[in-house]
């Protein structure tokens, strides 16, 4: 028999219910697990969707949050990478079948029988599901637990474990680096840390944006030269000239007009998640071999070299510090646009919330 406990946490019951106080059980650590008291958690545009159902399948009761650091508190009998005290973080994942292929290669987001999310996943554990960071604490086996640089800011590093590993996993993967042209579309929670992550890189950066309001803000990010996508001239100047674009867009838009842009074997990545199909025509990738493609985030062994490589290059999420109770004002401001650029939850205002 697992023993568990009772936590404080946030979450929903239903759809079309707002997210408010409930309580969790955790399972007491094993002989090698971490137990982690969450000092803060970043808002994914994920959580919405998973809180309001968009997705479908969601399981209720929801408790949100994928991108959480915190203090080890407790540590299993046989855990080695880790002790009470560490500053730690945990990500989108907190197991996976650890046998098949892509899990022995350290591609444990592609598990083939299926990751276990941080929250939503079933728990193989407690039989129950899996809850997320929007809580006073987590328990997480020692292989799924990723160590923080001790130079970054805590509260800013928590959007790095998704947007950060969204959007380094690619630009690593596609080898981004000196001499390499690259383009980042949409500057928003993903697209900002594509662009900080590319220039520390050695890319030369190109930004797409549809609001002139943002040039100011790309070029303070990182970007060398940032376009107005709305501007067919503009557009036109960069036709076969990027070596690589990462599709930051959750929106509807002409995936056409960049592939257009691309040099012969190009490749363009898409992260973003929008809701329809984007159409992608024939000669569009057809003349000049290049590739369309998509990534999702990274194995745990690529998430601590980004955190790494963050630290090295001291890069953090541009963030605004909201308590738990603002979390239902900021899903809206988040179906808005209305945040630079990632809500990040202070979870001491649920500890000390009654």
């Amino acid at each position: 028999m697992i023993e568990t406990k009772d936590i404080k946490a946030y979450g929903t019951q239903a759809a079309d219910a707002l997210l408010d106080q409930l309580n969790i059980s955790r399972r007491k650590p094993t002989a090698h697990d971490v137990e982690i008291e969450i000092r803060y958690c970043g808002v994914c545009h994920s959580d919405l969707h998973t809180a309001r159902n968009e997705w479908h399948g969601t399981v209720y009761p929801c408790v949100p949050g994928h991108e959480i650091v915190g203090t080890v508190v407790s540590v299993g009998d046989h855990v080695h990478k880790f002790k009470v005290g560490d500053t730690v973080g945990v990500g989108c994942m907190v197991d996976s079948c650890r046998e098949c292929q892509y899990c022995q290669e350290g591609l444990e987001q592609y598990c083939e029988p299926g990751m276990t999310g941080t929250y939503g996943s079933p728990d193989k554990y407690l039989g129950t599901q899996t809850y997320g960071g929007y809580s006073e604490s987590v328990v997480v086996n020692e292989n799924y637990v990723l160590s923080i640089p001790e130079n970054l800011d805590l509260a800013a590093t928590a959007p790095l474990l998704c947007a950060g590993i969204t959007t380094y996993s690619p630009l690593r993967h596609w080898n981004v680096g000196p001499g390499k042209k690259v383009g980042i579309v949409g500057i928003g929670g993903l697209g900002h840390m594509g662009i900080k992550i590319a220039k520390a890189m050695g890319a030369h950066v190109v930004a797409f944006t549809t609001s002139e309001s943002k040039f100011a803000e790309a070029q303070r990010l990182g970007a060398d030269e940032v376009v107005l996508s709305k501007d067919a001239d503009q557009m036109a100047a960069y036709r076969g000239k990027l070596h690589f674009i990462l599709d930051a867009v959750s929106a509807e838009h002409d995936i056409n007009a960049y592939l257009s842009l691309l040099r012969v074997d190009g490749s363009l990545a898409l992260v973003g998640a929008p809701e329809q199909p984007l159409p992608v025509a024939a000669f569009s990738v057809i003349m000049g071999r290049k590739s369309f493609a998509g990534s999702m985030i990274g194995g745990i062994a690529e998430t601590q070299e980004m955190l790494d490589f963050c630290g090295k290059h001291n890069i953090v999420a541009d963030i605004e510090m909201i308590d738990i109770g603002q979390i239902n004002e900021a899903y809206e401001r988040l179906l808005k646009g209305d945040i630079k650029y990632r809500f990040v939850i202070d979870l001491a205002s649920l500890k000390n919330n009654n």
